[in-house]
C-alpha cells in the first residue's frame, strides 16, 4: 500500500503482532529541499538499503506489517519529536503558522534535530539562511505527521487484534563516530546496537531474543550503547501494556561502502542473517501467543 511519501507492506495480510519500520532509508529528495550541501556527502545521512536488508518487499511472507519513509531524514527526521527544533534557528514567525511548542534536545544542538541544519559527516551548514516557518510546517504536515499517524494506525490495529505488538525500528550507523555524534569523533561502533531506552520501551525477553540470535551469528552486539533509541521507540511503547519497541542499528561497513553508497560483498550475508533473526522473532512470538 502506498500513501503520499510513505509505503506500507503486509498490513492487510498481517498474521503476527510484529511491526517493522524504516524511517531513514528514503532516497527520494524533494525538489524544495534547497540545501547547499554536496549531494554525496548529504547521502551519508541515509540509512541506505535498510528496508532491503529487512526485506520489506516480502513482509507478507513473514506475516509482519512494515512501514517505510520514501523521503530522506536530512529533509525532516521522523525519528525526532516535532518539538525537537531550536527556535533561534527559525526565521521570525510573523504569520504565526507554527503550532508547535519547541523543546530542542541535544540532537538539535548537534544540528540533527527535526530538520537537519548540519551536513554529515563534518557538520558544515546545510542552508544559507534560517528556516522559514512555512517551510518547517510544510515538512511537518506533509511528511512527519503522516508517517507517525501511519505507524500509530498500524500499532493500534495490531494491538486491537492481538492484544500486544512487537515493534522493530530499523536503522544503520556509520562505522566511526563523526563530528556530529554524541561520541568522540572516530569512535568505532560495533556490528549491531540494540536499544530499548534502558529497558523502558520493551519486555526484556523481546530484546534478548534479538541480541541472542545476532550473537549466535557471531556479530559484535551491544545494548543501549551508544544508541538507546529515540522518538519512534519512545513515543508509542508501553511494555506494561505489551506495547514493545526495540531499535536495531546495523553497522554500514557490514554491507556497503559508506562513501559511494554501493553495496559491498557482505550485503547478501547480512540480509540472509537478518532473515534468520526475523524468523527467530516470529517463532518466539508464535510461542508466546500459544502460552
Amino acid at each position: 500500500m502506498s500513501e503520499k511519501n510513505i509505503t506500507i507492506f503486509g498490513e492487510k495480510n498481517q498474521s503476527i503482532p510484529l511491526i517493522l519500520d524504516s524511517p531513514h532509508s528514503g532516497t527520494t529528495y524533494p525538489e524544495d529541499f534547497n540545501h547547499q550541501a554536496d549531494f554525496m556527502k548529504l547521502r551519508q545521512a541515509e540509512d541506505t538499503y535498510v528496508d532491503e536488508l529487512f526485506d520489506f518487499e516480502n513482509g507478507e511472507k513473514l506475516g509482519a506489517a512494515m512501514l517505510r519513509a520514501e523521503f530522506p531524514r536530512s529533509y525532516i527526521d521522523t525519528n525526532r519529536s516535532e518539538k525537537d527544533f531550536s527556535p533561534e534557528d527559525l526565521l521570525e514567525d510573523t504569520n504565526h503558522v507554527c503550532d508547535i511548542q519547541f523543546a530542542p534536545s541535544v540532537k538539535s544542538k548537534l544540528g540533527i534535530g527535526l530538520i537537519w541544519l548540519r551536513v554529515p559527516p563534518d557538520g558544515e551548514p546545510m542552508y544559507a539562511s534560517k528556516i522559514h516557518p512555512d517551510t518547517l510546517m510544510h515538512r511537518v504536515n506533509q511528511y512527519h505527521r503522516p508517517y507517525h499517524q501511519a505507524l500509530q494506525r498500524i500499532m493500534n490495529q495490531t494491538y486491537n487484534r492481538f492484544g500486544k505488538f512487537y515493534h522493530i525500528n530499523c536503522h544503520s550507523m556509520q562505522n566511526h563516530a563523526s563530528a556530529m555524534s554524541e561520541q568522540p569523533k572516530g569512535t568505532v561502533r560495533p556490528d549491531f546496537v540494540i536499544g530499548d531506552r534502558d529497558g523502558t520501551t520493551s519486555e526484556k525477553d523481546f530484546r534478548d531474543v534479538i541480541v541472542s540470535c545476532l550473537k549466535h551469528l557471531r556479530y559484535d552486539v551491544t545494548v543501549n550503547d551508544p544508541y538507546k533509541g529515540v522518538e519512534l521507540v519512545a513515543a508509542y511503547s508501553n511494555p506494561s501494556l505489551h506495547k514493545n519497541s526495540i531499535q536495531v542499528e546495523i553497522n554500514r561497513k557490514l554491507y556497503m561502502d559508506e562513501v559511494t553508497r554501493e553495496k559491498n560483498d557482505g550485503f547478501d550475508t547480512v540480509k540472509k542473517n537478518l532473515k534468520i533473526v526475523l524468523q527467530e522473532v516470529k517463532n518466539w512470538i508464535s510461542k508466546k501467543q500459544g502460552e
